[in-house]
């Protein structure tokens, strides 16, 4: 059976699709991947600890406050709510993604919510926008080599961290911001899009100059959120509400 003969929405069509999604993240993922571990055992942790954190946590802005965090004489809760605060966005990211895959049975559904990163949210996101149906075939199929390779780099980054060159002297570093900003392209036909995105990326520069990293991510999150909220709703003509 030929290529165009699997329909769009074929479990097989899915999966490809998914596992195409997936591969740019896995690559530009794993400097960043590789570096968690490295100074997890850095900071005392052994490469299990560090494979254990990636492999529950999940997120890599707040794995790293974790790791500044976690040495310190300051308490659990305090921890938990640092981690909480840059992980916000992902209740938003939730309430988006939610509305698309009310579809799954709740087991499903609970699943993907715990794969749903950055990457995941933003491709999920254009794919709905594009009126295709999110399966748990293609979501999890570019979620599941995502995930599986990034716990794998904080194992291999903490036993051979000291073999890790400098990614900033590579450059390698560069690939998953050069990633995002596809990402967020791919959104730019929206309404009030280029405002959102301007303001968002000088609130981020003005925290990181100020605050420090990593807040600066939740930070300009919030100002490009507030101002979309202030922004009038794009209503077509014959729209009763």
């Amino acid at each position: 059976m030929s290529a165009g003969s699997i329909s769009e929405g074929a479990p097989g069509s899915d999966v490809w699709r998914g596992l195409k999604a997936g591969l740019p993240v896995v690559v530009a993922s794993a400097p960043f991947g590789l570096l968690f571990g490295a100074l997890a055992v850095d900071n005392g942790f052994t490469p299990f600890e560090a494979f254990l954190m990636s492999a529950s946590i999940y997120g890599g802005a707040s794995q790293m406050v974790g790791l500044d965090l976690f040495g310190a004489k300051i308490a659990p809760w305090l921890i938990v709510l640092s981690i909480f605060a840059v992980n916000f966005r992902h209740v938003l990211y939730s309430g988006a993604v939610g509305r698309r895959i009310r579809h799954w049975p709740p087991l499903q559904q609970a699943v993907g919510f715990f794969f749903l990163v950055d990457p995941q949210y933003a491709e999920s996101e254009v794919k709905g926008q594009r009126g295709e149906k999110i399966t748990f075939a293609w979501y999890m199929s570019m979620a599941l080599p995502i995930y599986v390779c990034w716990i794998a780099e904080a194992w291999i980054g903490g036993t051979f961290g000291n073999l890790i060159p400098d990614p900033h002297a590579l450059g390698i570093d560069f690939l998953l911001p050069i990633y995002f900003l596809g990402l967020v392209m791919d959104f730019r036909d929206r309404p009030f899009w280029l405002p959102v995105v301007a303001t968002s990326a000088i609130a981020s520069v003005i925290a990181y100059k100020t605050v420090g990293s990593p807040w600066h991510v939740t930070i300009g999150a919030a100002a490009g959120i507030l101002l979309a909220a202030a922004m009038p709703l794009d209503r077509k003509p014959d729209d009763p509400s």
